[in-house]
Formats: structure tokens, C-alpha cells, sequence
């Protein structure tokens, strides 16, 4: 491999690099597959709890406050203290909590240690990514970073998958449901285990003899750090994200993630109860159609992880949104028709949603720099996660007062905006290196128009 100042940008596909991306698709995964679950056993302590819609609204959503707090504090946290740590404590905590839910007594105790979860996945985001983007090269980066989202998708068929064979394990397997997720986290654990700091963040704090070591052992004793020196050594200012430059780059990261995942979240907390307003069964046979709609979920991830090199990161975002409002409005407009125009809105809206959700990773960690990364990915986070929770929340009684018509339509409406934000802010990323993505450039902050090789 040819020696240059952009070694890690210009690297090829590497054991390490498939590593990495596996061990940091583990978080999104855990991801899905807890806040998935939790829709199937709702179901079953709503009686042994006497949930009402207020209780069963604050447990679907208690952790995404978590992730909210995780991601806006702890994102900063790593670009101070550093990736590696956090990158194993985030998933040990996880794995902690999750037991301890089996033995909650009441609504208020299930809450509080959601909550906890919840802080430990939003920190996880700005962790992984971040590590993840600062060792990958410019070439594959949208893939591997893509390719996460791809992980929460499968989580969250597996929780369905899982949540439905243990039903039948009595009144209490809805503690075995939520104790299950320290499985894989048990598992992540063990496999993070050994993981190296990111060369980009220890040249960004000075340490430049360390980063000179690990990129020697990942790319070999000829690589050096010098072109990394380059890139910055300023010091993290939370500040930053919301200076001249920076403002519009985090007020679209933030909006466009909140206007996705506002309606997804809610569509997979509550599955089987929204299945069941579309009179499309109940009970068991509702989990498989929410099985069934994880699936065209986890589909449509699939050409977007292609076409964000291919088409481009701009419009594939406006694309997908445009097609996303059109299957809510379809679900909307026609709330009794037959099974199969209910079936093809959720289809439409499911599919495309992989653009912007491939995007969820990409864009943040391409346009901010490495002292700030990790915080621009931990406030997008957070401030999407603002708008799931409120959705989460108050979905419940919106499908009590207004009925699940209105409820899609409002669902549209907040995809609409995605479509809007995106049409105004989104910019093209591919084919440059992070350098180049997240410097800003002369009074109108234009990222470099570099095409992809």
C-alpha cells in the first residue's frame, strides 16, 4: 500500500475496518431491538401494572429521554476524554440495566432504568460513529457508516421475532422480553474489547506520538500520521457548533433526523397497536405484520447504502422524503381502505425511509471537525430524539381522540418538513475526505464540489 500524507482516507477495505464496522453496528442494533421490544411487552404489563395511556406513553418514551441526556452531554464527554473508554462503558451499562429491569416493581422503576439505558445508547451514537468515521477511508466511508442504521433495522425484526416467542412464556415474560437485551450487549461487550483510540483524536489533543503507534499497527510500519496533522489541532469548544459556519451545518443534522424519526418511532413502539386501528389483526398476528413492516424498513436501507455514493447524499435525501410523506399521506387519506393500499402505504414510506436513515450517521460526522464531532453527533441525536419523545408520548392518546387517520396525516405533515429542510440545507458530501467535508470555506461556508472517484 502506497505511503501518502491521506493514508487513512486513501486505504483500502481492511479486516480491521470490517471489524470495526461490525463492532460499532452492534450499538444500533441493541438500539432496535430495546426500544423495539418494549412495544410487545407493553402489551402484556399493561394489565399487570393497570397502565393507563399517560404510564404506557412515558415507558415507550422514557428511553428516548435517556438518549436525548446520553447523546447532548456524553457525545461531548468522548471529544474530551476520548472514544475508546466511553466506546466500552456505554455497552456494559446497557447490559447492567437491562437484567435489572426484569425485577421492576412498578411503572416509575421500569421508567428510571430505560432512562439509564437510554443515556447509554444516545452516548453510543457520537462514540461509534465517530470512531468509526475517523478510521475510515474516504472511498467507503458512506458504506460503513451507512451500513449502522442497516444493524438497528435487523435489531428491531429480531426483538419482533423474539418478542413473539416468549409470549407464551405466562404473565411475566415480559420481564424475560426486556431482560434479553443484555444478550447482545453481553456479546458487544466482549467483542469491543481491545478496540484502539482514533489517531485523528489523539493528534487533535496533541498526542501525537500515540497516534504515530496505532496507525503503524492498523496500516502497517510505513504508514505515518503525517497528512492527519494536518486536519486540526484546535481545542473542543461545545461552542463551536453553533458559530458562524457551523449553525446551519448542526440546525440540519438536528431537524432532519428529528423530522424522520419522529413518525418511525412511534410506528415501532407502538406496531401492534397501530396494526390493530388499521384492522389488520390482533395480539400474535399483529406482531408478525409489525415483523413484516421491520422488514421493508431493513429493505429499503439496502439500495440507499449503494446510491449515497452513487446518486449522491443530496438527492437522495430529497428523493426519499418526497416518497416518505406520500405513503403517511396515503395512510392518512385512506385509513379504511383495503388491506393492500394499507399495506402499500407502509411499504412506500418503510422503503424510503432508508435514505435518510442511512444518511442519520453520515452526514453528521462528515461536516463537523474532529474536536467537535463527537458533540455534533450527540446533539443531533439528542435533538431528534426531543421530537420522538414527544411523538412517543402522546401518539397513545392521539390514536384515542383523533383516530389513526388524523394520526398519519400529522405523521405526513412532519415528513413534509423533513423534505422541506433538506431541499434548503442539504449539501454533497461524497467523494471527499472528512477534511474537506466539515472545513469551512470563506464567508458562505460552501463545502468543496470534489466528485467521487
Amino acid at each position: 500500500m502506497e505511503v501518502s500524507k491521506s493514508i487513512m482516507e486513501e486505504s483500502p477495505f481492511t479486516p480491521f475496518h470490517k471489524r470495526l464496522t461490525i463492532n460499532s453496528a452492534g450499538g444500533p442494533f441493541i438500539d432496535g431491538y430495546i426500544l423495539s421490544i418494549i412495544g410487545i411487552a407493553l402489551t402484556q404489563m399493561g394489565t399487570q401494572f393497570h397502565l393507563n395511556a399517560f404510564w404506557s406513553g412515558l415507558i415507550g418514551a422514557s428511553a428516548l429521554a435517556g438518549i436525548f441526556i446520553g447523546g447532548f452531554f456524553l457525545g461531548y464527554l468522548t471529544d474530551l476524554i476520548g472514544r475508546k473508554v466511553m466506546y466500552i462503558a456505554g455497552v456494559a451499562l446497557i447490559t447492567v440495566f437491562s437484567i435489572l429491569q426484569m425485577f421492576a416493581h412498578t411503572p416509575l422503576e421500569l421508567c428510571i432504568l430505560r432512562f439509564v439505558i437510554g443515556i447509554a445508547i444516545g452516548a453510543d451514537y457520537p462514540i461509534a460513529t465517530s470512531l468509526l468515521a475517523e478510521f475510515a477511508p474516504r472511498k467507503q466511508r458512506g458504506l460503513m457508516l451507512g451500513s449502522l442504521i442497516l444493524m438497528w433495522y435487523i435489531g428491531a425484526t429480531v426483538a419482533d421475532v423474539v418478542g413473539y416467542f416468549l409470549l407464551g412464556m405466562g404473565d411475566n415474560s415480559w420481564k424475560w422480553m426486556l431482560g434479553s437485551g443484555a444478550i447482545p450487549s453481553l456479546i458487544l461487550l466482549l467483542m469491543r474489547l481491545g478496540t484502539p483510540e482514533s489517531p485523528r483524536w489523539l493528534i487533535s489533543k496533541g498526542r501525537f506520538d500515540k497516534a504515530r503507534v496505532i496507525v503503524k499497527r492498523v496500516f502497517g510500519q510505513d504508514a505515518d500520521i503525517d497528512g492527519l496533522i494536518e486536519e486540526s489541532t484546535e481545542k473542543t469548544r461545545f461552542s463551536k457548533m453553533f458559530e458562524r459556519g457551523y449553525l446551519k451545518r448542526t440546525m440540519f443534522v438536528s431537524f432532519f433526523w428529528m423530522f424522520q424519526i419522529v413518525p418511525l418511532f412511534a410506528i415501532y413502539t407502538f406496531g401492534p397497536q397501530i396494526l390493530d386501528a388499521f384492522h389488520l389483526g390482533k395480539g400474535n398476528i399483529a406482531f408478525i405484520g409489525e415483523a413484516v413492516i421491520s422488514f421493508f424498513f431493513l429493505l429499503g436501507c439496502i439500495p440507499a447504502l449503494f446510491l449515497v455514493n452513487t446518486m449522491g447524499r443530496r438527492p437522495l435525501i430529497i428523493w426519499c422524503f418526497a416518497f416518505m410523506t406520500l405513503g403517511l399521506l396515503i395512510l392518512g387519506v385512506f385509513p379504511n381502505a383495503s388491506i393492500w393500499v394499507i399495506i402499500g402505504g407502509f411499504a412506500i414510506y418503510a422503503i424510503f425511509s432508508g435514505g435518510p436513515n442511512v444518511l442519520d450517521f453520515i452526514y453528521p460526522n462528515e461536516l463537523f471537525p474532529t474536536e467537535i464531532r463527537a458533540s455534533a453527533v450527540g446533539v443531533a441525536t439528542s435533538i431528534s430524539r426531543i421530537g420522538s419523545f414527544i411523538g412517543t408520548f402522546v401518539l397513545p392518546y392521539s390514536l384515542d381522540k383523533i383516530g389513526i387517520g388524523s394520526t398519519m396525516m400529522i405523521g405526513a405533515g412532519i415528513s413534509l418538513l423533513g423534505l422541506i429542510i433538506s431541499i434548503a440545507w442539504a449539501p454533497e458530501t461524497r467523494g471527499l475526505t472528512l477534511a474537506e467535508t466539515s472545513a469551512v470555506k470563506g464567508p458562505e461556508q460552501k463545502i468543496p464540489a470534489r466528485k467521487a472517484n
